[in-house]
């Protein structure tokens, strides 16, 4: 069912969650053979909020509503606007008094919060005409899936369900089109295993140096070693391969030392700009270390890169001499 708020804010960093919900209005709410006359859309980047008014108040033709979607409403945030557009917000306050009863209005903007200081959004949040669209928690991401299989009469063995979440690095839009894949793959009213997520649905390096870092943790130096020297075969690049398994150490440092603050995981991941998902990887990881250790790794993975770099150390041998540190 659509929302009917003649005024809608809709903020947060999910924008494939955002993006469905806008397409459910559009659809809801137009015909699509008026969609040329009675769905508008403006970039505030370029566009003063006056004339987006003045839109929203303008009568539809043809249709007896419409829809104006006005993308980066960063006044409503406290980030500095770096566009040259001058924006009346105190029209827009005194349109919230009066809002034109054949429009739907809708402001997006890719911000964690509004800036709740401002009086305009403190009228918007009143009233009710706010909706959040945060990245899923670690703990959600599977059943957000389940539900999106149900959908397309496919089912997962639990494995699978797990490998694909951490394939897919909890990003919906590549979870919705890999779930089309697996579709067509199977069929409805299949169940996918281990082995066809394995066949279909593709790692990045990094999700590749994540597994690789699963086996270093987990003290499996043969699994880790295989690992390491496909990844070789592969064409990646010793130094690259340094790089992030220094950037996973860092998330994990980062993740342990803010977990021990009484951060949450969505306060972490809000607090290092990362997504849930890989923060709650990072937490079970970081169960294998303490602070020191963590900090000492880094100091040796950071003295491998300046000896790859400088030509002091062969690139491979190198790499198998650190993963043999980290499993001892």
């Amino acid at each position: 069912m659509a929302d009917v708020s003649p005024v809608l804010v809709c903020y947060g960093t999910e924008k494939f969650l955002r993006e469905e919900f806008l397409n459910r209005q559009i659809d809801q709410t137009i015909d699509p053979e008026l969609r040329d006359f009675a769905l508008i859309r403006y970039d505030l980047a370029e566009t003063p909020l006056d004339a987006v008014l003045e839109e929203a108040e303008t009568i539809p033709f043809m249709a007896e509503r419409k829809i104006v979607i006005a993308a980066n409403a960063i006044f409503l945030t406290g980030a500095k606007d770096p566009s040259k557009v001058e924006h009346r917000t105190d029209l827009l306050l005194a349109y919230l008094g009066a809002p034109a009863p054949h429009t739907q209005l809708i402001f997006t903007v890719d911000a964690e919060k509004l800036d709740e200081r401002k009086k305009l959004v403190k009228a918007l949040k009143e009233k009710k005409l706010v909706k959040a669209f945060t990245p899923l928690s670690a703990e959600e991401l599977p059943g957000w899936v389940e539900r999106r299989a149900q959908k397309r009469g496919i089912g997962f063995e639990r494995p699978a369900l797990d490998r694909f979440v951490l394939y897919t690095g909890g990003q919906l839009q590549a979870m919705d089109s890999e779930l089309a894949k697996l579709e067509l793959f199977a069929g409805s009213d299949s169940m996918i295993t281990l082995e066809t997520v394995e066949m279909l649905v593709p790692r990045s390096v990094e999700q590749n140096v994540f597994l690789l870092m699963e086996d270093i943790v987990s003290r499996r130096l043969d699994k880790a070693m295989d690992q390491l020297h496909e990844l070789l075969k592969q064409k990646e690049e010793p130094i690259k391969l340094v790089m992030l398994m220094a950037r996973q150490f860092r998330l994990i440092l980062q993740v342990k030392d803010l977990y021990a603050q009484g951060y949450s995981q969505q306060q972490t991941a809000a607090h290092i700009g990362s997504h849930p998902y890989p923060v709650k990887l990072a937490a079970e990881q970081g169960r294998a270390y303490n602070t020191e250790q963590l900090k000492g790794i880094l100091t040796e993975i950071a003295d491998l890169d300046y000896a790859m770099k400088t030509g002091r150390t062969d690139k491979v041998l190198g790499l198998e001499l650190l993963l043999l540190k980290l499993a001892a």
